[in-house]
Formats: C-alpha cells, structure tokens, sequence
C-alpha cells in the first residue's frame, strides 16, 4: 500500500504535532523509498542532498519522534543499526522480513501463515496477541549464486 503526504499531515494532526518543513522532507524520504528499510544515516544521505542545512542530529531526533508517534516503525535487524518504515496502521498485521546475513539485503513478505499458530497460542496461554513480526536470517539469491561460482 502506497502512503502519501497528505495521509501523514492527516496522521501529525491527529497527534497535535506540527508538520515542520525538516519533519515533511524527512518523511518525504520515506514515500519516495517505501520499498526500503531506512537507517538515519540513509535518511541523511537522501535529505541532504535536497536540504543540506538538515543534520544527522536533526534526523535522529525526528526518526525518534515518528516512531514515538507511531508514523514510523522502527525495526532492528540484528545489524547494530536501527531502521525505519512508514507504519501501515491499517493493516492488523505487520509484514515480515527475510535477512540476508552476507549482503544484508532485507525482502519483505506478506504471507501471514502464523494466524492459525497465533490463535493456539493465545487459546493455550489466555493471552491477547495483538501483534507480532517474524525475520527470517538466511542467503538471498544473489549471495547463494555469488557461493555457488567457481
């Protein structure tokens, strides 16, 4: 699903936060590259180049903020460095993710087979699940060719 500006000033709005012009470029970073994972240090490469008054100091608060307010999610790969996506509040379920431990490549799948194992746990253990996520740590198809060469 594709966000737009006008849904996250609708999202600031409701939170009774200001949509500063630093804020909307860094979010704009985010609609522009919604395939991706971004770092802050991606996010100051991408913002940068449109603003470069925007520090990476600027950037960290203001990932820090949008993940506080729930516009973005933050996410951890296991690789020391802390990475954001627009948050798809829509959605009952958050996608999953497929690591790649050579290249650090992330994919993202939408395949939601856990439901049913959800549902036995939440039975089993009288507990409310409202969420969860799933990474999967393997080698994308471009490494395992890379292995593969002579």
């Amino acid at each position: 699903m594709m966000i737009d500006m006008a849904e996250l000033r609708q999202r600031f709005s409701e939170r009774q936060y200001k949509l500063t012009p630093q804020r909307q470029i860094i979010l704009q970073a985010f609609i522009d590259h919604q395939d991706k994972h971004l770092s802050a240090e991606d996010v100051y490469t991408i913002v940068r180049k449109q603003s470069p008054e925007i520090g990476l100091a600027t950037v960290y608060r203001t990932l820090e903020l949008l993940s506080d307010l729930e516009i973005l999610q933050k996410l951890d790969f296991g690789d020391g460095r802390s990475r954001y996506e627009i948050n798809e509040t829509n959605t009952p379920h958050h996608h999953h993710h497929l690591i790649c431990l050579s290249c650090g490549k992330v994919k993202e799948f939408e395949d939601d087979l856990l439901e049913t194992l959800e549902a036995v746990i939440a039975r089993k253990s009288r507990f409310k699940i409202v969420d969860h996520q799933v990474k999967f740590y393997g080698y994308c198809r471009e490494c395992q060719e890379e292995s593969d060469d002579p």
